[in-house]
């Protein structure tokens, strides 16, 4: 309560869920709400994610900061990686007590398996925490099944990242071609 939260809004259905919940939530907690668009410019539609991030904070009256980044393509961890370091660096900057993420029980899983599979130790297979130094994760507890429900129910609009569906990615791989065939 009395926190000043800052909201990671990629656009995609985990955040917009959770910039509409934490819309509803956070007068009566008496939190001050904030969002943060990471502009990373990996795709041709990346202008209208922005387009898309501003529209919705606008009709909120939530303040929205766009960060654009540079993603280093050619990094040798791998352009996953390096668009992650880069959006964490824009939460480092970040104004706000905390960043909240939209990370859910599927992100969890995806990243308990992608540690495994590197060969992590004890610390690795707790996968990710709910709450790290200035980063909240309140969803991880929630299906994706679960968030897109609640999102056709609210009649809420998002955007998909057709770079989600690209298995060439590590992540994209497990997700598609391990967890999904078993949830059949």
């Amino acid at each position: 309560p009395g926190q000043h939260l800052t909201l990671a809004l990629s656009g995609g259905v985990d955040s917009v869920t959770l910039l509409h919940l934490l819309h509803r939530l956070a007068p009566a907690a008496g939190n001050e709400l904030a969002a943060i668009h990471v502009n990373h410019g990996l795709s041709a539609k990346a202008e209208q994610w922005v387009e898309f991030c501003a529209t919705l904070c606008q009709a909120r009256g939530i303040p929205l900061t766009i960060e654009r980044v540079v993603v280093e393509r050619a990094s040798r961890d791998g352009l996953e990686a390096a668009a992650r370091r880069a959006r964490h660096a824009a939460f480092a900057r970040a104004h706000g007590d905390f960043i909240v993420l939209g990370h859910h029980r599927g992100d969890q899983a995806e990243t308990l398996l992608f540690n495994l599979l590197r060969g992590t130790g004890l610390a690795g297979s707790a996968a990710m925490a709910p709450r790290q130094r200035r980063l909240l994760r309140p969803l991880l507890a929630v299906s994706r099944a679960e968030i897109e429900a609640y999102a056709r129910e609210q009649g809420l609009d998002w955007i998909d990242d057709e770079s989600n569906r690209d298995t060439g990615f590590s992540r994209n791989f497990l997700r598609h071609e391990i967890l999904e065939p078993l949830h059949r």
